[in-house]
């Protein structure tokens, strides 16, 4: 079999998703990653958009690169423009990458009513800019823009933008559901046909308007073509691009195609990764690299996977750089239990009178409203306790939270006092915030930091309210979720009552408290 290409546009494509913005900086250091990874092609950006995408161009080229080569990406030439003076095509050439992407319009009403040109033109602009750019020693691939929309619509007009795609120098033809609108059977077909008609090899570049880009991606491959387009994570417009998180592992594990040479495992830290620098929320629940991939809740599934992984188990977590989860709750019985006690390093028989102690104590507290899913650090405190391992690192004597507000159009302020008893030490103290959780959360810190200097490496990293039972109005229960982390860990802390400072208090105290713990 032909080797697989797996071509990255994470920095292009992915960069137009809403929410996302990449500065040229960014974009270096999410290139190093994926190079790390071992995709083979990254696509850039598009030099003749956009000054950062130029900026980004002339850093990379000082970054050494050992498996990916960096692509400029942009349009065929503009209809008024002769070929050697479009600005579009010069500033692919001054990207000075060794292979440009140039996509060109291939469904006919693109072409009459976007472009407002006449389809022999639209061959020309498409023959001449691939030409040019081939002429001046440049590898050009060829992205058919709306391609499966374009051929389902006039299928001779699109094969013969591939034709005279080829014949002016393009060594690869990508076939791209711009709209994301096709299934997979229309791919299955509609790519027999191309590659009976093309002599180079074929790509495809699948979008996810309809749930269908990875699969269209897979079943494209299964055909034999030989380069997938993607994003990591998926991100791009609309509803995102095919998913490379997804089609990576499908490749390499369900369809026996080895794609990045013995790199599979570093999957799931170059999602994390570009997660974060793209400031977005982790999906917890994405196939393979999400943090729910392998996490398991219910009573019969935990005791099944501890028996063998593979009762509820696709592949090994581990091979994608993952690893099993078995979550906390009154779904989890006691083999679930069992299993977390002992990752923290706690032996006990099944019939020990703290094992039924401890599920009871869990199983009342869910009931209260309680979650321990996204808790674990509470969680931990809570077993400590139960098992009398635990000794609190300070004593809360008492806290007031006040909100002042006064006129209409002025500023909120709020303040917080705390007064905490650390040994025979009794410490009183005050803090502002930019509401009254910051304020709580700075006096708490200010009240304890004399004493355990390393919280100041304690940073709040989200913090979630729910309404529990919202039928009782502004009396409901509410449940705070806050996630911490220092400089190597992150953890999550609970707290529940109907009031919704005294919840924000629970779980502060636990991050804490679990911080001491862990450097304990």
């Amino acid at each position: 079999m032909a080797l697989l290409e797996i071509y990255d546009t994470t920095l292009r494509d992915g960069a137009q998703a809403e929410d996302v913005s990449f500065s040229a900086e960014d974009k270096v250091r999410i290139a190093q990653k994926l190079d790390s990874l071992g995709v083979h092609f990254i696509e850039g950006g598009w030099p003749g958009a956009n000054p950062k995408d130029i900026e980004f161009f002339r850093m990379i080229k000082t970054i050494p690169l050992k498996h990916a080569d960096v692509i400029a990406f942009g349009s065929t030439r503009k209809a008024s423009n002769i070929v050697r003076k479009d600005p579009n095509l010069q500033a692919l050439l001054a990207a000075e990458t060794k292979t440009i992407t140039l996509f060109g319009k291939t469904w006919s009403l693109h072409v009459t009513d976007a472009l407002g040109i006449s389809l022999s033109k639209n061959l020309e602009l498409i023959a001449d800019s691939i030409a040019y750019l081939h002429g001046k020693g440049r590898r050009v691939f060829y992205d058919a823009e709306h391609f499966f929309d374009g051929y389902k619509t006039n299928p001779e007009y699109a094969l013969a933008t591939i034709r005279k795609a080829v014949e002016a120098g393009a060594e690869r033809v990508i076939l791209c559901d711009t709209n994301g609108g096709t299934m997979p059977w229309e791919v299955r077909e509609i790519c027999g046909v191309v590659q009976r008609e093309c002599p180079v090899p074929l790509g495809i570049h699948a979008h996810n308007d309809c749930e269908m880009a990875v699969a269209n991606s897979l079943v494209a491959i299964e055909l034999g073509i030989r380069q997938v387009q993607g994003t990591i994570n998926g991100i791009g417009e609309r509803c995102g691009n095919a998913n490379l998180c997804s089609i990576i592992p499908n490749l390499e594990l369900k369809m026996k195609r080895p794609a990045l040479t013995d790199r599979l495992s570093h999957l799931k830290d170059v999602s994390g990764f570009v997660t974060e620098i793209a400031n977005l929320m982790p999906n917890k629940h994405q196939p393979y690299v999400g943090d729910s991939a392998f996490a398991h809740k219910g009573g019969v599934h935990i005791h099944a996977v501890l028996k063998n992984p593979a009762t509820y188990e696709h592949v090994d977590p581990a091979r994608v750089g993952n690893r099993q989860r078995m979550l906390i709750s009154d779904y989890g019985g006691r083999s679930g239990l069992l299993d977390k006690i002992e990752a923290y390093g706690i032996t006990l028989a099944k019939d020990h009178s703290k094992v039924d102690e401890l599920i009871h104590t869990l199983k009342d507290r869910e009931s209260q409203g309680y979650q321990f899913e996204g808790a674990e650090g509470s969680f931990e405190l809570l077993m400590r306790k139960a098992m009398g391992s635990h000794r609190p690192s300070f004593q809360l004597l008492g806290f007031r939270v006040i909100v002042e507000k006064k006129q209409e159009d002025g500023t909120t302020l709020s303040e917080a006092t705390v007064m905490v008893k650390v040994g025979d030490v009794v410490e009183h103290t005050a803090a502002v915030g930019a509401g009254p959780v910051n304020a709580l959360d700075h006096a708490l810190r200010k009240s304890l930091e004399k004493f355990y200097p390393q919280l100041q490496e304690v940073k709040l990293l989200d913090y979630k309210v729910r309404v529990l039972a919202a039928n009782r109005g502004t009396e409901s229960k509410v449940r705070v979720l806050i996630e911490s982390g220092d400089h190597k860990d992150k953890w999550g802390t609970v707290g529940v009552s109907e009031n919704i400072i005294e919840a924000t208090w629970q779980a502060l105290v636990d991050s804490i408290e679990y911080k001491l713990l862990a450097k304990g």
